[in-house]
């Protein structure tokens, strides 16, 4: 039996995800509204980071009071709505 074939997310070196990560921590302690590229979905992400979990590798989005918990890995951009 053939395993379907998935795309694969694309790999980024350590300096990328760095500077990803900076960009989250800055739009959380703005509290702007930002719009994310989330890898596998068609439109962008729209909402204001509340969460960065470390933990988990969660980064929690809000919009009109409803929360999506993405992970950080499948995050490809950050950029203002």
């Amino acid at each position: 039996m053939a395993k379907a074939s998935t795309p694969k997310r694309p790999t980024r070196d350590e300096f990328e995800l760095e500077d990803l990560g900076n960009q989250l921590v800055e739009a959380k302690e703005d509290g702007d509204e930002r719009a994310l590229t989330v890898w596998g979905e068609a439109e962008k992400v729209r909402g204001r980071i509340t969460v960065l979990d470390s933990r988990t590798r969660l980064v929690h989005v809000e919009d009109n009071g409803h929360i999506r918990k993405i992970p950080f890995l499948d995050i490809m951009k950050v950029s203002y709505s």
